[in-house]
């Protein structure tokens, strides 16, 4: 079964280590400043010639308050206004970059993300969808996976039907965690009556899928009281999970700095709330896909794995990793054949390159030969569990144990320690090391013992 995991409390201590998420290979962190416009256009103009499909992300950064665990690129504001101007660079990109591409490209995935994407006001949203439309070939047979990340408290009845109206059919709701005490800790005051309407309201106007994000390892967390946010949860039935590991990096994330540390539950405590709610999701019928990550059986992700079509990229798993990725907005990553790009993470910076009529890019970089490599031998693993030598060896003519060499000793330890299967023609990722794959998938990486660790989240 792809859903098994067997829970291995010393295997986990011994490879619950930081590293990256992998969505994408290289990692954002090998970005830069020497990648910009021109690159982008090349990239463009190579889509174009090649007829790929595209998904697209929207970054829409405002909220209206803070959450103390939040380390997405957002501005605190309740002044609505501050979304107007932005709101027209965002617009001055879309077409300008519409205008490198074929009108024949049909956006097969669409993601509205920030941020809190229903800051927006009905206006405003019906305005950037019309743009869109204009100016890039959206699906109107409601046949595209067209996604919007909620906030219940930002969003009623109103405004799922606008948002179905404007051609979104599947939803990702923000909930972290019901209990009182833990959502006062983090500043983010949201109970499951407003989820629960929201949710109802997605529904009854024939959303295709919804996602509820959780995140364990927050102050005020036990695992006794995460156990009854899960149980709660799983009574809303959403299509798909995702539980977080709240990663504490008060250096690098200033909101973070707000929460007590002393609030936070122990590392053993962390574990068991894991534990026990992939035991919890398992008897629900959930399926583990992976990093995070839990489905039904009938999700598309779920038969993506199982007929081994699953991908990844900045948007998680998903099974349009053919399309090329346009990223617009503040901050935004692109995934363009080959190339990796960013626009800049300063407001001010990207509105003002577009007020100047110049993209916004600031940094990024262009894949070479052993980077798609071991992008492709990372994705089968993270995806599938799973990576066939003869696959990667016809694909990139190449002798995989010859060009993998020094990195046996280690792929030998860890099918020792009964992560990974390690046979002449494969590599099978072991139901104990599943929840491990992300150090499976490190050995692989090049770059790694160059980086800082600390700029990353613990595998587990």
């Amino acid at each position: 079964m792809l859903d098994a995991i067997r829970w291995d409390s010393d295997l986990i201590r011994r490879y619950d280590l930081a590293g990256p998420r992998y969505t994408s290979y290289p990692t954002a962190v090998q970005f830069h400043g020497q990648v910009g416009t021109f690159d982008l256009f090349h990239a463009l103009r190579d889509s174009r010639k090649a007829q790929r499909p595209l998904s697209l992300y929207v970054h829409v950064p405002f909220c209206a308050n803070i959450c103390y665990y939040c380390a997405c690129n957002k501005v605190i504001t309740k002044d609505r206004g501050r979304a107007q101007p932005y709101l027209q660079r965002l617009e001055q990109e879309i077409q300008l970059i519409a205008c490198h591409l074929d009108p024949a490209q049909t956006v097969e995935q669409l993601h509205f993300g920030g941020g809190t994407p229903t800051f927006l006001s009905h206006d405003e949203l019906r305005q950037l969808m019309a743009h869109l439309r204009k100016h890039f070939n959206l699906l109107n047979d409601d046949s595209g996976d067209y996604g919007i990340e909620i906030d219940p408290r930002e969003a009623d009845w109103s405004t799922m039907g606008l948002l179905r109206e404007l051609g979104f059919n599947r939803v990702s709701i923000g909930l972290q965690d019901l209990d009182p005490a833990v959502q006062r800790a983090v500043n983010r005051l949201q109970s499951l009556e407003e989820t629960r309407a929201v949710i109802d309201a997605a529904r009854t106007l024939q959303f295709r899928s919804i996602n509820i994000d959780l995140i364990y390892g927050l102050p005020k967390q036990t695992p006794d009281n995460f156990d009854r946010t899960v149980e709660e949860v799983i009574s809303l039935q959403p299509d798909r999970l995702s539980v977080f590991n709240y990663a504490h990096l008060p250096e690098r994330f200033m909101p973070q700095r707000r929460i007590n540390s002393l609030d936070l539950p122990s590392p053993a405590h962390k574990l068991e709330m894991l534990q026990r709610t992939i035991e919890q999701l398992t008897a629900a019928g959930y399926r583990y896909i992976g990093m995070d990550h839990f489905a039904l059986p009938d999700d598309e992700l779920a038969i993506a794995q199982e007929e081994h079509t699953l991908q990844r990229n900045f948007q998680g798993y998903t099974t349009h990793g053919h399309c090329d990725l346009i990223g617009l907005g503040v901050s935004a990553i692109s995934q363009i054949g080959d190339l990796y790009c960013q626009n800049s993470s300063d407001l001010t910076a990207y509105q003002n390159s577009l007020a100047s009529a110049q993209l916004a890019t600031s940094r990024g970089l262009v894949c070479n030969a052993d980077d798609r490599l071991r992008r492709a031998v990372i994705q089968q693993l993270i995806c599938n569990f799973k990576l066939e030598f003869a696959e990667i060896e016809q694909q990139f003519n190449i002798d995989f144990q010859g060009y993998f060499g020094a990195l046996w000793p280690q792929l030998q330890g860890m099918a020792e320690d009964g992560l990974i299967r390690l046979e002449r023609e494969r590599i099978e990722v072991l139901p104990a090391g599943r929840l491990l794959v992300r150090s499976v998938c490190m050995v692989f990486d090049a770059y790694l013992e160059q980086q800082n660790r600390q700029r990353f989240s613990r595998v587990i």
